[in-house]
């Protein structure tokens, strides 16, 4: 695994789940992680713990990744204090269900607003850093990286959840395109789709025997994923031995993409 030693790393949504699991795995590498939250400070901090524990270093910050003022305000502290970025791992999501014919304007907003609009402001941030530091004459293999967290929703329709998919499948178009535009600049943009993975967000599906057991019907490798599945990816795709990937969406999901119905014939 290519080595993240002195790298700067912004993970948004990192108070727990994948984002948590993420900026502990880039500690590990002895990056400098950013850990961002919106409300759970005290979960942010024990993922800072975690991470300096495991030899890295960081800071953490408040921000609502959907108001731009506020994600202006992350990257600037994070210049100051780091004086570049070499990494944004595009995390932070939330979900807010309900059937389509009761969802509220303010339901579909809030989940927009977060999932895709909050990836957009961020990535935007990022890409003009990386841009300053080409301009400047930056060395080196990319000069930036940018990975949205994803879902294997922006490929799987998701009834009762419609904005959720929606946001996830704007996702995929996003990171294509922001792709395909920076490529010639050296930066490079990806994403990692997880399937289902035991968070404390979904802890009443995996921890009960009999949902488990409907879940791992939908999963062919037959287990539920931790989030250190996904954070190995990340830090793999974050490093040069990927150089050459971009525009890839890697789906770390126990093969749920595959129609397990028809794993016996269908």
């Amino acid at each position: 695994m290519a080595n993240q030693t002195q790298k700067t790393i912004i993970v948004t949504g990192a108070s727990s789940g994948i984002g948590q699991g993420i900026a502990i795995a880039f500690g590990r590498q002895g990056a400098n992680v950013v850990v961002n939250y919106h409300g759970d400070e005290e979960g942010a901090q024990s993922t800072l713990d975690q991470l300096i524990a495991a030899g890295g270093q960081g800071f953490i910050h408040q921000a609502d990744v959907s108001k731009e003022e506020e994600v202006k305000a992350l990257f600037a502290r994070t210049k100051q204090k780091y004086q570049t970025l070499d990494v944004l791992i595009n995390n932070a999501g939330i979900q807010k269900d309900s059937s389509f014919a009761n969802m509220s304007l303010d339901e579909w907003n809030k989940v927009i607003s977060t999932n895709l609009t909050g990836h957009f402001l961020c990535a935007r941030e990022a890409i003009q850093e990386f841009e300053y530091k080409n301009a400047s004459g930056a060395k080196g293999v990319a000069i930036g990286n940018i990975i949205f967290i994803s879902s294997v929703h922006d490929l799987i329709p998701w009834a009762g959840h419609v904005n959720y998919a929606s946001s996830k499948g704007g996702l995929l178009m996003l990171m294509k395109s922001l792709a395909l535009e920076v490529a010639p600049k050296k930066i490079r943009v990806n994403a990692i789709s997880p399937g289902a993975i035991a968070t404390d967000i979904n802890e009443e599906v995996w921890s009960d025997e009999e949902s488990r057991k409907k879940l791992i019907e939908l999963i062919p490798y037959q287990r539920i994923g931790e989030p250190e599945d996904v954070a190995k990816v990340a830090v793999w795709l974050a490093g040069e031995d990927s150089d050459y990937i971009t525009g890839t969406t890697i789906y770390v999901d126990g093969g749920m993409t595959l129609y397990p119905g028809f794993v016996d014939n269908g």
